[in-house]
């Protein structure tokens, strides 16, 4: 059987606050919570699949028959962010949080930086991606000096407009960078940031690109990799995973294209996983405090999943999901420790079974490895017989 399950991380959409959440200023924070007010929000296929069905989750009425089955997932990892939130989800807890620099980063690293690409460094300060630009934009581009900012994520991100710093310029300082950044200062992702225009008008460019650690253990990836099976990316998740066992990856540039682009890849022939990150949830409308645009974005995304769900094969599986929250309505703009849904639909998948809270996000990359009959050093919970039509007919 050419089993293929494809996973896809709605970037920072998260349904309420995690039990530890004040321990991380967010208790409060519910960003399907806050969208749901919306006047844009429409999602008749993922509330189909059991979203307002999933424990704790209110705001609608929840679906009498829900076609798929549905988990609240707590982090176990000690973080908030699009690095740690992917590798738990692909089998690694961890216990320890990626450094962060709510003062900037230390004179020490930004002098060897300097020396390595030899510009000067503007900012150095926990700040707004669109605010940065336009507040340092005009000096940048008179300088040539890099703007590096950080946030409350583990973060080196360097802002350099195009016609002043090539990207391919760019992309070189963010290797240098990287190689730079270990140890102490392990961040999760150095990120370019490149954007164009004129002062008064900067915008950023779709030409982001993120070089992150490398996992520090095997994730379902290696196993799949290891025994045969595929692993194709889709949006940023080559990068979030340094490339390790993603044999394949598709870039995109906005959310309405790398459902285009999974839908493509639906009418491959592969036996193996589809890894899917769609980020304009967070990166466009999240951190931005955006939430109408949010509302839509969902919105949109339930339309062509409606189309995906149409053109799925007997063995397909799908599964739906998030890494962290990112609270539009929230006090300030950084991303929000939540609780992360969780739907899994196919024909294999028993409809309408209430999986409860789970205690990592690591229960998938376990139940991802058992759907293949595969087992490795990860963490995580398998819940496969628990939703298996097959192995439910067969008592198992």
């Amino acid at each position: 059987m050419k089993r293929r399950v494809f996973l896809i991380v709605l970037d920072s959409l998260g349904i309420g606050h995690a039990p530890d959440a004040a321990k991380f200023g967010d208790e409060g924070s519910n960003t399907l919570g806050t969208i749901i007010k919306s006047k844009e929000f429409h999602a008749p296929n993922l509330q189909a699949l059991g979203l307002f069905n999933i424990d704790k989750v209110k705001g609608r009425e929840s679906v009498v028959n829900p076609i798929g089955s549905f988990a609240r997932l707590i982090e176990a990892s000690q973080g908030k962010d699009t690095t740690i939130g992917h590798w738990e989800i692909a089998g690694i807890i961890s216990e320890k949080p990626l450094p962060t620099y709510p003062n900037g980063f230390p004179k020490a690293v930004l002098d060897e930086f300097t020396a390595r690409t030899g510009r000067q460094v503007l900012c150095n300060k926990p700040y707004s991606g669109t605010e940065v630009i336009e507040d340092y934009g005009k000096k940048h581009v008179e300088s040539g000096a890099l703007i590096v900012y950080t946030s409350a994520d583990s973060v080196f991100q360097i802002a350099a407009h195009e016609e002043v710093v090539p990207l391919d310029t760019l992309y070189e300082y963010c290797k240098i960078a990287r190689k730079m950044l270990t140890g102490e200062h392990g961040v999760g992702r150095v990120i370019a940031r490149p954007f164009i225009g004129e002062e008064g008008n900067y915008q950023r460019t779709p030409h982001r690109h993120d070089y992150s650690l490398l996992p520090p253990s095997r994730t379902m990836m290696d196993v799949l990799d290891e025994h045969g099976y595929a692993s194709k990316g889709v949006g940023k998740i080559y990068d979030i995973f340094a490339g390790q066992s993603i044999q394949t990856t598709v870039s995109i540039e906005s959310n309405e294209d790398g459902m285009e682009k999974t839908l493509a890849l639906q009418k491959e022939n592969f036996k193996g996983l589809c890894f899917v990150n769609l980020v304009d949830f967070d990166m466009i409308y999240g951190h931005r405090n955006n939430i109408d645009g949010y509302a839509k974005a969902v919105a949109e995304f339930d339309k062509q999943f409606k189309v995906f769900k149409e053109q799925m094969r007997p063995e397909d599986i799908v599964m739906i999901t998030a890494d962290h929250g990112c609270d539009p309505g929230f006090p300030g703009t950084d991303h929000s420790r939540e609780c992360v849904p969780l739907m899994i639909y196919g024909q294999d998948v028993k409809a309408g079974v209430q999986l409860g809270t789970r205690q990592s996000f690591a229960d998938i990359a376990a139940t991802i490895l058992d759907i293949f009959d595969l087992s490795g050093p990860i963490s995580g919970t398998s819940f496969w017989s628990e939703i298996n039509e097959d192995k439910l007919k067969r008592g198992m």
